[in-house]
């Protein structure tokens, strides 16, 4: 007897695309995460900013440091690859 077990889909991962960056592709990466449009990530960073004085912005190199970058070729979060977003 033989079950069919649906392939297990990978895990999201946390990294900065290779393309659609506009800086270091620290926003681009938390939406694509998040499942957000990158523009909003990068007003609420700005946002942020404004309201703590810019200590908020601190945030960003941190994650510029941290987050690894995606490899070249990999497909963007959710998409398989070999399908367009």
């Amino acid at each position: 007897m033989t079950t069919n077990t649906p392939p297990q889909t990978p895990y999201k991962q946390l990294r900065r695309p290779t393309i659609d960056r506009m800086v270091a592709g620290v926003a681009s990466g938390l939406g694509r995460y998040l499942n957000v449009d990158p523009t909003l990530i990068r007003v609420a960073f700005a946002v942020t900013g404004l309201l703590t004085g810019g200590l908020a912005l601190l945030a960003y190199p941190i994650m510029w440091f941290l987050m690894p970058e995606e490899p070249p070729g990999a497909a963007a979060w959710p998409h398989p690859a070999g399908t367009a977003p």
